[in-house]
């Protein structure tokens, strides 16, 4: 059936909701060339301003996932996944998807690049000599029903209607949209064929977002569409307030999941600063292991996880997984040319940081993209030598720099001091959970 597109945007300028027809004739003529850009445009503007029922947010992101394949793992009693909505230091998934896969639950596991001031995990894979992330369908199945585990790349074949919106709203300013941002994501998800998500939703200064208020927002529009597509969906909220464990940087990223993986710490000042990543992924993994009906409980699938990485079978399964997609060798481009420390101006307690800023610094020095042509060098990034309601003097070392890009080094080192605020006065810090909540 053929729709007027003036009709339908006028609509929805109104406020009005979208029977499932009409949303499936706006997705699939944009998707095929029919309906023009500027006609899309108008419309997803119209969204953000008046908002998506949640059953057009379904049916949205239905749509968009049946504008290309599904995975065929039906086969797979239970298939689980996890997403995380991005942050800064954020590895977990290279460190959880070998933990919940040596317990026996499958994982296919669809990632992304970087976005904005956050790392991606094919990013950060690829900082791996040899690791191909551009697995075809067919190998990408048969590895997820051998090994439980494979982790690549969405192609041109999965969900081409989102990535053709959100190409679009990229540059029309229609990117924060929770509707939009729900349908994005789920779609992705539901063309893996899973049958349990968890959802790693963060919030703080290094969220998109800002707010525990507006991350659940976000939270109860994934569950609701998920559940409404069949899928068992648990949601964590993590605390964003300060990078994720130690290193800001794919190749850096890639070393800490490796040393947690040999169980290994990193002790420094009374601290592992290995901690939160370890502790976080093993939280998610316990989930997973859960949802993937290998334990009785989350505690128990928690237990079950942590036996996982301490008897070393996760450590043996990512090896495992790396040398079936291509990795010569488990050891990550760290090799930047310049190390520089940049140390605290005065005596203090760290009381705040800014850590979207802090991840911007490590796009400077060259471990992300300002621009969809930048190049990744893989051993660039930040190496943090301070935590939230630590006491710093004056000279101390609070973080390390790594870059091939000497020129940065300067402007970059003054952002950090910036970016992490001492209270000179001292006094005691409120330091936030990890773990906000979950449902």
């Amino acid at each position: 059936m053929s729709y007027n597109p003036v009709e339908l945007i006028l609509k929805k300028k109104r406020g009005q909701a979208h029977t499932a027809e009409e949303i499936s004739y706006l997705v699939n003529s944009f998707t095929q060339g029919g309906l023009p850009n500027y006609q899309m445009s108008a419309w997803l503007m119209a969204v953000c301003f008046k908002g998506l029922t949640d059953d057009e947010v379904s049916v949205f992101t239905q749509v968009m996932k049946e504008s290309g394949i599904t995975l065929n793992l039906n086969h797979l009693d239970f298939r689980i996944d996890k997403h995380s909505t991005g942050g800064v230091g954020d590895k977990t998934s290279l460190i959880l998807g070998p933990i919940v896969a040596a317990a026996g639950v499958h994982v296919p596991m669809i990632a992304g690049r970087g976005l904005g001031h956050t790392g991606g995990t094919l990013d950060k894979l690829e900082s791996l000599p040899g690791f191909n992330v551009w697995l075809k369908q067919k190998d990408f199945e048969t590895q997820v029903s051998q090994h439980q585990l494979a982790i690549m790349g969405q192609t041109e074949d999965i969900c081409p209607a989102d990535k053709k919106i959100y190409a679009l709203r990229d540059v029309t300013a229609t990117v924060d949209s929770l509707p939009l941002i729900c349908g994005s994501i789920m779609s992705k998800k539901l063309a893996e064929n899973i049958t349990g998500l968890v959802l790693d939703v963060k919030y703080g200064s290094g969220a998109f977002m800002k707010t525990l208020d507006q991350a659940e927002a976000l939270a109860n529009l994934l569950k609701t569409t998920g559940q409404k597509n069949g899928l068992e969906v648990v949601v964590v909220f993590s605390s964003m307030e300060q990078p994720l464990g130690r290193f800001i940087g794919n190749g850096l990223e890639v070393q800490e999941c490796l040393d947690i993986l040999n169980n290994k710490n990193f002790m420094d000042q009374g601290m592992d600063f290995y901690a939160d990543t370890r502790d976080l992924s093993l939280i998610l993994a316990g989930y997973m292991i859960y949802l993937g009906n290998r334990a009785k409980s989350p505690d128990q699938g928690l237990d079950i996880a942590n036996e996982m990485l301490r008897s070393g079978r996760a450590l043996k399964k990512f090896q495992e997984i790396a040398k079936r997609q291509g990795c010569t060798s488990l050891k990550p481009n760290i090799s930047a040319k310049h190390k520089f420390a940049v140390v605290s101006n005065c005596n203090g307690v760290v009381s705040a940081m800014n850590c979207e800023e802090i991840g911007f610094s490590a796009i400077k020095l060259g471990a992300g993209r300002l621009q969809t042509t930048d190049l990744i060098d893989h051993s660039a990034g930040i190496e943090m030598n301070c935590r939230l309601g630590q006491k710093i003097s004056k000279g101390q070392t609070i973080a390390f720099l790594y870059t091939n890009k000497a020129e940065s080094l300067n402007e970059v080192s003054i952002e950090i001091l910036n970016a992490i605020k001492i209270n000179s006065t001292g006094g005691t810090v409120e330091v936030p959970p990890l773990i906000a909540k979950v449902i």
